[in-house]
């Protein structure tokens, strides 16, 4: 088999127990690997309770993890969030993905729970179940410190360990597995950490047309303005999209009472740059290399935590928002759900947070002890339970990341639509709405947005189950990276039968989501969109969202994709039909 290892490796921590099975080939060419694969493994396990010691914790690669196609040393990690209920799947980069490929696996699948504290340490002959009484209670670091010499590390921090429910799991070279909590339900499970090593080469086809195919996609890479160009994310990263957030006028602030925070100029990517001597770093093998850290080696915020950090909850102190990075880093907090729900205590509470709260907050939310307790449980939780349940800033009770929907109507639906809560990264409208040049006139329209919705969709959903950086696809196409694909595995891809792959992978996930109760009540922004204005000046108007307008584009979407006017699946053989 090229590309493909066709290996499962199946853990039972309750047990003790693991062994390695065969991976049938139909699942792979049906569902190519990282998300779809992990979906597809869900299927007799998704109605279970997040934190059931049944429910699984799959990691799973894809078939170009392992080879130099550019941005695919990376991951999906798939379950149920214990913070939205929803299936739920996170991707994320670096050494630990290509140690996984090289140790024979295309997938991890870890079920059970362990009576005490535990680390799986996994070469590509053996499995080993070691304790680790003595790291339970550790930071990140000090876990992937203890553990060097066994191989590249994936762990969580106190925060998984306490159940915090959108707890990360970090991998030891930065990378995050951010959204959802699936740290909590790793920590439920008493594992502390995964090392795993292996070098392994990954077969390939055609070796000849796989270099044609490389070279394609770096031609377009050097050619992308967002990439390599003025836009700067090689150069500054992530944080500089603050700038261009803040022209469009789409930058949350307070908690989303406004869209435009005066002093974002001290958390952009050139101040950052200034401030700390920012150097480039990135995936494993990636030429992108998005990433910076100080010459120290901290790692640098992205965008998604200097904006929420920073003008979501009314903070300009760069210092107090890298130290807040920082610290969730080590504590294994997601820096978006964190920081969203800080803003939505503050605003619950009558005063936003300030800088120097951050971390004694954080650190209290790691242990849930004193308001950390609250907190612990996301924005809409602490929202209810404080009275206020509107002001939580989230749909599907995933909180909204650094994009507010007023200034893109496309956004505004993919936010809703998204399977795993409120999520930029399903569909990623912005490339088409808010990074182009010049800007894109129909960004405050929803004609045509639910098709545009649903193709990007499926699309991403093939992209993420190759796995492909999110990235490379404001250069590249599906038509690269599936040359880059039929090259590596010897079966001819086309666009058209990846953005098919796709639709099967995002229709399963909603199956599943409506199977545990989901609907169209769930497909909906928090009211203030839909009441208040954003920060209209400098020649824009950000009006409140046009409900009526919203759900008639809420329901020509449903009708595209062949749901009920609920959002829901009028054939309940849906899922007996795919393989």
């Amino acid at each position: 088999m090229h590309g493909w290892t066709g290996k499962i490796l199946k853990v039972d921590l309750t047990a003790g127990k693991s062994w390695r099975e065969e991976i049938p080939a139909e699942l792979l060419h049906a569902y190519l690997g990282g998300r779809g694969l992990g979906v597809r493994l869900m299927r007799e396990r998704f109605q279970l309770d997040p934190l059931d010691p049944e429910m699984p914790l799959i990691f799973a690669v894809g078939p170009l993890c392992g080879t130099a196609a550019p941005t695919a040393a990376r991951l999906s990690v798939v379950s149920r969030s214990p913070l939205t209920g929803t299936i739920f799947d996170c991707s994320a980069g670096g050494l630990f993905p290509w140690r996984l490929k090289g140790a024979g696996l295309d997938a991890l699948y870890i079920t059970g729970a362990s009576p005490h504290p535990v680390v799986l340490v996994i070469t590509p002959e053996q499995l080993e179940i070691l304790p680790a009484a003595t790291l339970w209670g550790k930071n990140v670091g000090d876990t992937c410190s203890a553990l060097a010499g066994k191989g590249s590390v994936a762990a969580i921090g106190p925060a998984g360990e306490s159940g915090v429910l959108f707890a990360n799991i970090m991998m030891g070279e930065g990378n995050a597995v951010g959204r959802g909590g699936l740290g909590a339900v790793m920590g439920s499970k008493r594992l502390k950490a995964i090392c795993v090593s292996g070098d392994q080469p990954t077969a390939i086809a055609d070796q000849g047309r796989f270099d044609q195919a490389q070279q394609d996609v770096m031609r377009l890479f050097r050619a992308s303005p967002v990439i390599f160009g003025e836009l700067g994310i090689a150069e500054y990263g992530t944080p500089a999209l603050v700038d261009l957030m803040r022209q469009r006028r789409m930058a949350p602030t307070e908690n989303f009472r406004k869209t435009v925070f005066e002093q974002a100029g001290n958390y952009s990517g050139p101040a950052i740059r200034k401030a700390y001597g920012a150097i480039k770093e990135g995936c494993h093998g990636c030429p992108i290399q998005c990433k910076k850290r100080t010459p120290h080696g901290e790692h640098l915020p992205e965008y998604e935590a200097v904006s929420h950090f920073g003008g979501l909850n009314g903070i300009a102190d760069l210092q107090a928002i890298v130290n807040a990075n920082t610290l969730c880093n080590e504590l294994g907090l997601d820096t978006i759900s964190a920081a969203a729900t800080l803003a939505s205590w503050g605003e619950a509470k009558g005063r936003f947070v300030e800088a120097g709260e951050v971390a004694q907050l954080l650190t209290d939310m790691a242990y849930r002890r004193g308001a950390g307790e609250l907190l612990a449980l996301g924005s809409r939780r602490v929202a209810e339970a404080l009275g206020v349940p509107e002001l939580s800033m989230s749909v599907k009770s995933l909180e909204l990341p650094a994009y507010d929907p007023r200034g893109a109507y496309g956004l505004a639906l993919a936010y809703c639509t998204s399977n795993r809560g409120g999520c930029h990264l399903r569909a990623y409208p912005i490339s088409h709405e808010i990074l182009r040049k010049p800007v894109a006139t129909d960004r405050f329209s929803f004609s045509g947005k639910a098709r545009i919705i649903k193709i990007a969709e499926d699309t991403n959903a093939a992209v993420d189950s190759l796995v492909a950086c999110r990235f490379s696809f404001l250069g590249a196409t599906l038509e690269e990276y599936g040359e880059l694909l039929a090259a590596t595995t010897g079966i001819d891809y086309t666009p058209h039968t990846l953005a098919e792959i796709g639709e099967r992978i995002y229709l399963t996930e909603r199956f599943y989501n409506c199977a545990n109760g989901f609907d169209q009540r769930h497909d909906l922004l928090p009211d203030r969109f839909f009441r208040e204005p954003g920060s209209s000046g400098e020649g824009i108007d950000i009006p409140p969202i046009d409900r009526h307008r919203f759900v008639e584009e809420l329901q020509k979407y449903y009708r595209i994709r062949g749901l009920t006017p609920e959002g829901t699946f009028s054939d309940p053989g849906f899922l007996e039909r795919q393989p």
